[in-house]
């Protein structure tokens, strides 16, 4: 068996996918039986109907988990609203904004949760409602028939209803108890509820017990969760009304959820709510007074007990605590009341207060506010339905300030930027800003093509030039402003494709920012030498200095600079916590730390632990201890450790995404993004050989013959930059042979995260096929392919797969074929594999995704080798304003006629530049 796990769609729907060993090993996946599989194929609807039908083997994975209660929510909510049973039923009404929005803040990591909406959750309601009518109608037996063959307990006609209310007169048995039974009116009328020992009655007469033993079947049932239920059904006493006592009716409100899942329905007074009984609770308060940054034991602990949030009298108190009977009357209200699990929830927080007398850390309260003991000696895990953590009020501010930056930060922008930030960009800036004052290290995590970069670049530059004001929108005192700008310099750690971008943003957004590259792609290694014995002098008067992942494990000169901030781009890379690299980057000492990433961190538990381990040490505890953690062998109580986490991380990550209604306003349609990729070794030594005979051949070739040699050769070219086997016609495509192969795992993993599709273009037909089998390794799935040899009306069908949101995630065209009369709006991501002479044709392809009906914003990624006719190419495309008109075609087609350029022109155009494109 396969194990699964449910992820969300960009539309908010649900579906079934295959989990990987690391969901496995965090339990947030498992194998599953055939019969819900086939459910899910068939509808979302019948999928969840099926999760709360079907008894699985061991526990559910966690998000499967969240989603079975969500179904049993409404199948609850369905047998309540039609308890009377009859001919006609009525849907239930789904949850209020309010209850949904607690459902969604209590849900464990999934694929695409960012996409499940309060309106999404409506709309699954409403596809379990609309498969329930369509399944009553047809069943013999309407709604009754149908819940009978989902559960049989589930029986509606002929149902027993237990009731208990309040009896004010009578203080010392202050509960009244009845049965009941329903039965349909002679008439088709609304079945009466009719006392039990009715039906008793009956069957004596009768002399007959089948029917009474049917009726009673969910009673004994209840019987075995419940002693007192127990005892009445042994004694008769369930056949009559009762009065109750504190002690009797407290066991009934607690087992409420077990009675109703045994058949009974059941009636109890509106201020009982079993999943949250009303109950006095110990009030925590964190983080009172003001403070300008969060470091050490800095914040206060408050400690009372409260019930509402109002503080209890001392004679209040004493009360509560002297309540043997699980129950007790409290200002007019009948309040849960455990005296010794209070008392032992009091004593352990004014123990812990009293241990920290100066206030404990942020980390430590950031693990209380959130509930998740992941240390193991934080909070006793079974006192918290005693305890009631809250920030105080600078603390409550100061969250809200970075979980809603737009709504309560304000950062002026740097007069020394070169752009104008988009709104949410400069409430990022904001926010990046009063985390680095504050001194916790966050995660940047918006989408891909929002603009990370120049909000970094933003944020350096107002750190070095801090003129402009900054504030919270709150009335409480604000945290000190910076004083003076930063001598240290910062260090920006990052993919080596990225570099030459980041150091085209800096020279074009701040040229004030001074930049130096350690990489052997812009110094010498006797520059890096020199760097390596004396650093500070080395680097001083530097703001960024940028180097690579692999470079920054070898330079261990990086640990001897006490850097601003550490930065770190495309931070997955150290998602492998053991890794040599991973360890490395870890111990560089700063200021602050910044990890950025264009997918939501918390979908891989492994891979959040690392980056929360070098941007906030210690906030998850261990890596043993986290994984403990999160590894509940109970299925309920691993999904709320898990929602646990994501509370607990959420003030230090900041993700917006192209969806969200605020940022769609502000954002062009098509963004279109360089994608730099370095040269494998057999690459380097091919392209050398291909140049080489070039430059021989030029010299004794004129006319229709050097023009040939010259398309020739820079067709050879291009096919090398691709991979390889291309060049050599081999069919063994080794992943490892290509530098395109990696930035293209790059980016599909990142749709994967996000569970958006992608086009790729390429205008070698025979490329088609071994992207298309590199991309099903890494999606693990097929995908489709679209060449010139594709028949007409296969075509059509292609494109409808692909415009299923379900269907296959990836589509590889050939540039020709895919040029005209193809409507793929359903990808978010178009990916040029190689670079067409005529940027026309390029923009054309790209619109196979842009056009009419598109509703997302599409991110166009050209891949460009470095240091090859790749990159000047499109140097040339970017700059061809300024370009010589002897470079381009009279035709109108802006095509670059490089066969007419000289042969010393040819030469330098095609030559490699080795130190740019070593991977």
């Amino acid at each position: 068996m396969t194990a699964h796990k449910i992820a969300v769609l960009p539309s908010g729907h649900l579906h079934l996918i295959t989990a990987t060993d690391e969901d496995i090993a965090f339990g947030i996946a498992s194998e599953l039986p055939a019969k819900l599989i086939t459910a899910f194929n068939k509808s979302v609807a019948a999928g969840l109907t099926s999760l709360v039908s079907t008894a699985c083997d061991g526990p559910l994975p966690a998000s499967l988990h969240f989603w079975r209660d969500f179904a049993n929510r409404y199948f609850t909510a369905l047998r309540r609203r039609n308890a009377t049973g009859g001919k006609d039923w009525h849907s239930p009404e789904p949850p209020d904004d309010e209850t949904l929005g607690e459902i969604l803040a209590a849900a464990p990591p999934m694929l695409g949760l960012e996409y499940a909406t309060t309106e999404s959750l409506r709309e699954q309601w409403s596809g379990l409602d609309e498969l329930t009518a369509a399944a009553a109608t047809k069943r013999k037996g309407g709604l009754a028939g149908y819940l009978h063959s989902l559960r049989p307990e589930w029986n509606l006609l002929g149902r027993v209803t237990f009731h208990l209310a309040e009896n004010k007169k009578n203080p010392d048995r202050p509960f009244a108890f009845l049965a009941t039974y329903t039965q349909p009116e002679s008439t088709g009328g609304t079945p009466r509820h009719i006392p039990l020992s009715e039906a008793l009655k009956a069957s004596i007469a009768a002399g007959d017990t089948k029917q009474l033993d049917a009726l009673l079947t969910p009673v004994a049932r209840a019987a075995e969760t419940c002693p007192s239920i127990a005892t009445m059904l042994q004694s008769k006493a369930l056949f009559a009304p009762q009065a109750w006592g504190i002690g009797q009716a407290y066991e009934f409100f607690t087992s409420v959820p077990q009675l109703e899942e045994s058949g009974v329905i059941v009636r109890v007074p509106d201020w009982w709510n079993a999943a949250r009984p009303p109950r006095p609770q110990v009030t925590v308060r964190v983080g009172t007074k003001s403070q300008s940054v969060l470091g050490g034991d800095s914040l206060d602990l408050d400690v009372d007990v409260t019930i509402d949030g109002q503080p209890l009298t001392g004679k209040e108190l004493a009360a509560l605590m002297n309540a043997r009977e699980g129950m007790a009357l409290l200002r007019g209200k009948w309040v849960q009341v455990d005296a010794d699990q209070l008392e032992s929830a009091l004593q352990q927080w004014e123990q812990l207060r009293d241990a920290h007398a100066t206030g404990v850390g942020f980390l430590e309260g950031m693990r209380l506010l959130s509930g998740a003991s992941i240390t193991g000696d934080d909070v006793d895990e079974t006192l918290q339905p005693w305890t009631r953590v809250e920030p105080g009020q600078w603390l409550a501010e100061t969250l809200d300030a970075l979980r809603d930056p737009s709504g309560n930060l304000q950062l002026d922008p740097n007069k020394r930027l070169n752009a104008s930030l988009r709104p949410y960009q400069a409430d990022g800036v904001a926010w990046l800003y009063f985390a680095t004052k504050l001194g916790i290290g966050v995660c940047l995590a918006d989408d891909m093509g929002l603009g990370k970069t120049i909000q970094i670049i933003s944020l350096l530059l107002q750190l070095k030039y801090p003129e402009t004001k900054f504030k919270k929108k709150v009335a409480a005192k604000k945290a000190k402003p910076p004083k003076g700008t930063t001598t240290n310099p910062s260090l920006l750690i990052l993919p080596t494709s990225l570099l030459g971008n980041w150091q085209r943003e800096v020279e074009r957004f701040a040229p004030d920012l001074n930049l130096y590259i350690a990489h052997r792609s812009s110094v010498d290694a006797s520059e890096l030498k020199r760097i390596a014995d004396n650093p500070a002098k080395e680097l001083a008067g530097y703001d960024l200095v940028a180097t690579t992942y692999g470079l920054a494990r070898r330079q261990k000169w990086l640990t001897d600079v006490d850097w601003n901030l550490v930065i770190l781009d495309e931070a997955q890379a150290i998602k492998n916590s053991g890794a040599a690299q991973t360890k490395a980057i870890k111990q560089i000492p700063a200021r602050g730390r910044i990890v950025l990433s264009g997918t939501p961190v918390e979908n891989h538990l492994g891979d959040l632990w690392s980056l929360f381990d070098f941007c906030s040490p210690g906030l998850l505890g261990t890596a043993a201890q986290f994984k403990q953690f999160v590894n509940a062998k109970d299925e309920a109580d691993r999904t709320a450790r898990l929602a646990s986490v994501r509370r607990l991380i959420s003030p230090y990550v900041l993700r917006r995404m192209k969806t969200d209604p605020r940022i769609v306003p502000d954002l062009p349609k098509k963004t279109e993004m360089r994608v730099d990729c370095g040269l494998t070794a057999t690459q380097v030594a091919l392209y050398r050989a291909v140049t080489d005979d070039l430059k021989k051949s030029l010299d004794i070739a004129s006319g229709i013959q050097r023009r040939g040699m010259v398309l020739g050769a820079l067709m050879q070219l291009k096919q090398i930059c691709n991979h390889p086997a291309l060049h050599l016609k081999q069919s063994d495509f080794d992943v490892d042979a290509s530098g395109k192969y990696s930035q293209l795992r790059s980016i599909a993993e990142n749709i994967i995260e996000k569970q958006e599709k992608m086009l790729v273009f390429t205008q070698f037909q025979s490329m088609c096929g071994p992207i298309s089998q590199f991309l099903a390794e890494v999606f693990g799935r097929e995908g489709l392919i679209l060449t010139g040899k594709t028949a007409t009306k296969k075509r059509g069908q292609l494109v409808k797969q692909f415009q299923d949101e379900s269907g296959p995630p990836f589509f590889v065209i050939s540039v020709k074929a895919g040029g005209t009369g193809l409507n793929l709006t359903e990808a978010s991501h178009v990916v040029h594999f190689d670079r067409w002479w005529n940027p026309a044709v390029e923009d054309q392809a790209t619109d196979r995704a842009f056009r009419i009906g598109q509703k997302r914003n599409v991110l166009v990624h050209k891949f460009v080798c470095r240091g090859t006719l790749e990159e000047r190419i499109d140097d040339m495309i970017r700059d061809k304003k300024q370009l010589s008109r002897e470079l381009f075609g009279g035709d109108g087609k802006d095509e670059i006629q490089l066969t007419e350029m000289s042969n010393d022109q040819l030469i330098d155009f095609v030559s490699l530049d080795l130190t740019k494109a070593k991977s």
